[in-house]
């Protein structure tokens, strides 16, 4: 039987081995992983560095330690991953939620809106992030998967918009009635032959479908973009994540479908993240 091991010791060692692995991060997810072991906060880890760890959590920690040396993602060991400084639950049904994706929630809240469209919503993070930025919004969330539906309704219950939102299964618009005054997506843009550039926590751990379009990483812009003017409401809005090299290709499929003041906004690494456009109907409120 091995000898206990203090806190301290545990997370060195798992740390080290989580390097030899090649996984980026060692030492921080050496300590998320054990504070979830544990079961405490993060924060409080260093409380316990010191103190033996008691057998149920050095076993808990080990099989935690050993998934993601093989590169099972953090957020998916732990159930659950930040966004926009609330904390969504999380699975490999769902893409994880990315900080990149903040850019879109941030342009997206500079002016308000009523009712809101989220295509392919994944984990809920867009809508839900949104419905409870604006108290008195509505709003309808899409998903071809079902499992996605459900973990995008946990989140929404989990953060209590769902009086306020409409979660259904749907290819793109086909179950979509109705007008809406902002419509967002984070659809999937990596294109086939690009796959094999994603790191193993991706490619092996996320959902394809959420992944790529199985094609030039462009499909779900030109149904969006084909079909948007029968959804978007006079003078909507419209904001599309799209992949750093993509910004040209959606802002001219936006601008096909008659969409005005098209534009593209970068992240904070200055890279093209979210592509924008505004309805030109007459508004009439």
């Amino acid at each position: 039987m091995n000898a206990p091991q203090t806190a301290a010791q545990a997370m060195a060692a798992a740390a080290a081995r989580l390097r030899a692995a090649g996984v980026p991060d060692p030492a921080r997810d050496a300590r998320v992983l054990l504070a979830h072991a544990a079961r405490i906060e993060a924060s409080r880890v260093t409380l316990i560095a010191p103190e033996d760890l008691a057998p149920e959590i050095a076993e808990r920690y080990e099989q935690l330690i050993a998934l993601r040396a093989i590169r099972v993602p953090v957020s998916h060991l732990i159930g659950e991953r930040e966004f926009y400084g609330r904390r969504f639950k999380v699975s490999g049904d769902v893409l994880d939620p990315r900080p990149e994706t903040e850019c879109l929630i941030e342009a997206a809240l500079a002016e308000p809106f009523s009712r809101v469209l989220d295509l392919g919503l994944g984990s809920g993070c867009i809508l839900v992030t949104l419905l409870a930025e604006q108290a008195d919004a509505t709003g309808v969330g899409v998903d071809l998967s079902e499992a996605a539906c459900l973990q995008a309704s946990a989140n929404a219950v989990l953060h209590r918009v769902e009086p306020r939102a409409e979660i259904l299964q749907s290819d793109w618009f086909s179950a979509v009635e109705g007008q809406f005054d902002l419509i967002v997506s984070n659809p999937p843009y990596i294109a086939l032959d690009e796959m094999s550039d994603l790191s193993d926590e991706v490619r092996g751990h996320e959902p394809e479908l959420a992944l790529t379009d199985g094609g030039d990483g462009l499909g779900a812009y030109r149904v969006i973009a084909a079909e948007l003017g029968g959804y978007l409401a006079p003078q909507g809005r419209v904001f599309l994540e799209i992949g750093p090299t993509q910004g040209a290709a959606v802002s001219d499929l936006l601008l096909s479908a008659g969409l005005k003041e098209v534009r593209i906004i970068q992240d904070l690494d200055g890279r093209d993240r979210v592509v924008c456009g505004r309805g030109c109907g007459e508004n009439t409120s």
